[in-house]
C-alpha cells in the first residue's frame, strides 16, 4: 500500500471510532448506559442507601425498589431526585435502594441488568416482580406498585387550600378589570361595547390579551374599543387615538399612553415613541403563550423550551402545558411569585423528570362558578413557589385569593390529561362580555 492509501486508512479509521463514539453517547443519553464504564462516584449520596447500608431484610416485610445506575449517565441523573422524593414520602411502607454500578461493578451481575438505571420491584418476601430500563417517572413507578397490587401509604403530605376569601371584595365592579381583577386608574382605562353591556379593562395590554382570546368574528372590532386620553381623561375612539410606548426602568415592561393630541410634550417628559393602533396592536401581539396562544410580555411569562425553541408560557400552568400540546419533553424557567427565585422544571415522555428546587409546589388558583362547583381562576391566579411557606405568604398578600396548592406533578399531569379538542379551546373567552 502506497503512502497516500495508509494515510487515507488511517483517515477512515479515525472517522469510524468517532461516529461509532457519537452513536454511542447519543444512545446513552435517550435510553441508558452501558453497565460497565469504570469506577466513579455516587450521585445520590446518602438520602438514598446504598448496597454498603441497604441490605434487604424480609422481616420488616417491606416492598423494595432498587435502582441501579450511575451517575454520568443522563437518565440515571434524572432519576435520582425522585428516589430521595419516594424514599421520604414512602418511609415505612416502601424500602428504597440505590446501587451505583460503576463505583460497585460486583453489584451488576447480582442483578442481571444491561442498561443503567433499572428499577428492579420486589414483594416483601424478596420475589422479584418487575423490572424496567431507562428512566422512570415518579408516577409510573407508583402505577406499577398498583398494577402490581402493592398498596403504598404515603407519609402526610403538608397541603394548603383556602375556598373563602379572607376579606370580602368590596370594591365596584366598574373599577375591576374584566381580564386580571386589577384595579382600573380612569387614566388607563379600556372600554369595549357589547350587546350585553360595557366590558372595562385597565390598560390596553391587558384588551388586546382578551383580544387574542376571542372566538368570535374580529372584522371591524377596533369600532367597539375605547380608551382614556392620559393626560384628560375623555374617552378617545381607540383606532383613532395616539400611543405613546415606552418601557418602564425597573421592571422592563411597556408602558402605554393614549393621547387625542398634546402627545409631545409627554414624550419630552418621559420618553417612548409615538404609535398608531396598528403599530400597538403589532407590538402587542407579537409574543404569544406557547399553550393557550394568549399575547403576553416576557417580563411576565415562564421561559419554556421545547424541543429546541424557545416559546413563553402565559402563566405557569400553561407553560407546562405547552408539554401537552407538542407532545415534546420541556423545560421551564419559572419565577416564584412572591420572591421572583428561580424554579426549572424538565419533563420527559410527560413526566416529571427533574424539579429544581425539589421543594417548589404550585397555587391552583379556584373560582366558584355560578352553579357551585369551582373551575379555574384563569391565567393571573395561578403560579408557582419555591416552598409552601412562599405560597402561603403570598396568598395572606392577597386576601381575595381561592384556590389549593398542587403538586408540580399534578399540575402537569392535569395538562397531559388534556383532549387536543380541549387544548384547542384552552383560554379561550368565546364572547366578549361582562362578568
Amino acid at each position: 500500500m502506497n503512502k497516500v492509501g495508509k494515510i487515507a486508512t488511517v483517515i477512515f479509521l479515525i472517522v469510524a471510532v468517532v461516529i461509532v463514539v457519537v452513536v454511542k453517547q447519543n444512545h446513552k443519553a435517550n435510553s441508558g448506559a452501558v453497565v460497565d464504564e469504570g469506577s466513579i462516584n455516587s450521585v445520590v449520596g446518602p438520602e438514598v442507601e446504598g448496597p454498603e447500608t441497604a441490605r434487604f431484610d424480609a422481616s420488616k416485610g417491606l416492598p423494595r425498589l432498587v435502582d441501579l445506575g450511575a451517575d454520568k449517565c443522563i437518565p440515571c441523573k434524572m432519576m435520582a431526585p425522585l428516589l430521595v422524593e419516594l424514599k421520604s414520602e414512602y418511609e415505612g411502607t416502601l424500602k428504597v435502594e440505590f446501587i451505583d454500578v460503576w463505583k460497585n461493578p460486583d453489584e451488576a451481575p447480582k442483578y442481571g441488568i444491561k442498561l443503567i438505571p433499572t428499577q428492579i420491584f420486589f414483594d416483601a418476601s424478596g420475589k422479584e416482580l418487575f423490572r424496567h430500563e431507562g428512566f422512570y417517572s415518579k408516577e409510573d413507578i407508583l402505577s406499577k406498585w398498583k398494577e402490581l397490587g402493592v398498596e403504598l401509604s404515603a407519609v402526610s403530605i403538608p397541603s394548603f387550600e383556602r375556598f373563602e376569601p379572607a376579606q370580602a371584595d368590596n370594591r365596584s365592579k366598574d373599577n375591576i378589570c374584566y381580564m386580571c381583577d386589577g384595579d382600573i386608574a380612569p387614566s388607563t382605562l379600556v372600554n369595549v361595547s357589547t350587546e350585553k353591556g360595557p366590558v372595562r379593562l385597565c390598560s390596553p395590554h391587558c384588551y388586546f390579551i382578551m383580544y387574542s382570546c376571542l372566538t368570535e368574528n374580529k372584522t371591524g372590532f377596533e369600532e367597539k374599543v375605547s380608551v382614556a386620553d392620559w393626560a384628560t381623561g375623555e374617552t378617545i375612539v381607540a383606532s383613532k387615538a395616539m400611543y405613546l410606548y415606552g418601557l418602564d426602568g425597573q421592571t422592563g415592561r411597556p408602558i402605554i399612553k393614549a393621547f387625542t393630541d398634546k402627545i409631545r410634550p409627554n414624550q419630552a417628559a418621559s420618553g417612548g415613541i409615538v404609535i398608531n393602533w396598528e403599530a400597538l396592536q403589532d407590538k402587542e401581539l407579537a409574543i404569544r403563550c406557547g399553550f393557550c396562544d394568549r399575547a403576553c410580555y416576557p417580563q411576565d411569562a415562564a421561559e419554556v423550551i421545547a424541543g429546541g425553541i424557545h416559546t413563553y408560557g402565559c402563566c405557569s400552568h400553561c407553560a407546562l402545558g405547552v408539554a401537552a400540546r407538542t407532545g415534546l419533553d420541556i423545560e421551564v424557567h419559572e419565577r416564584d411569585r412572591l420572591t421572583d427565585g428561580p424554579i426549572v422544571v424538565k419533563t420527559l415522555d410527560g413526566k416529571v423528570a427533574s424539579l429544581e428546587p425539589a421543594t417548589a409546589v404550585a397555587w391552583f388558583g379556584q373560582r366558584k362558578k355560578p352553579d357551585g362547583t369551582w373551575g379555574s381562576a384563569g391565567c393571573f391566579h395561578q403560579g408557582f413557589f419555591v416552598t409552601l411557606e412562599n405560597l402561603k405568604e403570598w396568598v395572606d398578600r392577597n386576601p381575595h385569593e381561592t384556590g389549593k396548592m398542587i403538586t408540580i406533578h399534578q399540575a402537569l399531569a392535569n395538562k397531559m390529561k388534556l383532549s387536543p379538542e380541549q387544548i384547542q379551546k384552552a383560554c379561550k373567552i368565546g364572547e366578549c362580555a361582562p362578568k
